[in-house]
């Protein structure tokens, strides 16, 4: 018997993902210039989210939040049924929720003492990196199950592996710079999730190649 294939999906949601991926990275570079007291190699992101241009962060975390459930959902749409898996949309709307939450529970100053808030964000934040680079790990390998995605596993496996393992660099290299190296983390997820959702995109024309 001949396998399933789904119709041509919807470009909504990867409409919707490019969109929140876009606006994502296009505030992240307009705070780095917005704020240039902060030291963008020393500073992580979190510390943006505090002071006059933190709602626009806070807005692009949402937005973020929503590409990665909003791609998720829109792949696994895509996918033939013997390929789809729950699992990674769950981890991918587990860690949109945990980056909302982040934004809005800010970080405790450096040198501050602990509050519950800042606990929230330290919590949330580990989260929402945990959740999106699992989730990022599971939807590779569901795609080898769908000719039309084996192709694109080469080399989107290999970088989803290397999402994964940047987090834990991350978390366990505590004298890398804390700032440059969270960045270079957020950057490998971000791009990983842009190709998906290019891919994506491309699958909604009449006539994908």
């Amino acid at each position: 018997m001949a396998l399933e294939h789904p119709t041509r999906p919807s470009a909504f949601w990867a409409r919707l993902a490019l969109t929140g991926l876009a606006a994502f990275v296009l505030a992240a570079i307009a705070l780095h210039l917005l704020r240039p007291d902060l030291d963008p190699v020393e500073r992580q992101m979190s510390l943006y989210l505090i002071g006059a241009w933190g709602p626009l962060l806070q807005a692009a975390y949402v937005a973020l939040g929503a590409a990665m459930a909003g791609l998720a959902w829109g792949v696994y749409r895509a996918l033939p049924s013997h390929a789809r898996s729950a699992a990674p949309v769950l981890m991918f709307a587990l860690g949109g929720a945990s980056l909302a939450t982040t934004a809005y529970a800010w970080m405790d100053m450096p040198g501050a003492d602990m509050t519950m808030e800042g606990l929230v964000h330290g919590i949330s934040a580990q989260a929402a990196f945990l959740f999106a680079t699992t989730a990022i790990v599971l939807q590779a390998l569901r795609l080898r199950h769908d000719p039309q995605w084996r192709r694109h596993v080469r080399w989107l496996l290999p970088w989803a592996l290397a999402c994964f393992a940047a987090v834990w660099v991350l978390a366990l290299w505590r004298d890398l710079p804390r700032g440059l190296s969270q960045k270079a983390a957020i950057a490998l997820i971000v791009g990983w999730l842009g190709a998906v959702a290019v891919l994506l995109w491309r699958r909604t024309r009449p006539h994908p190649r």
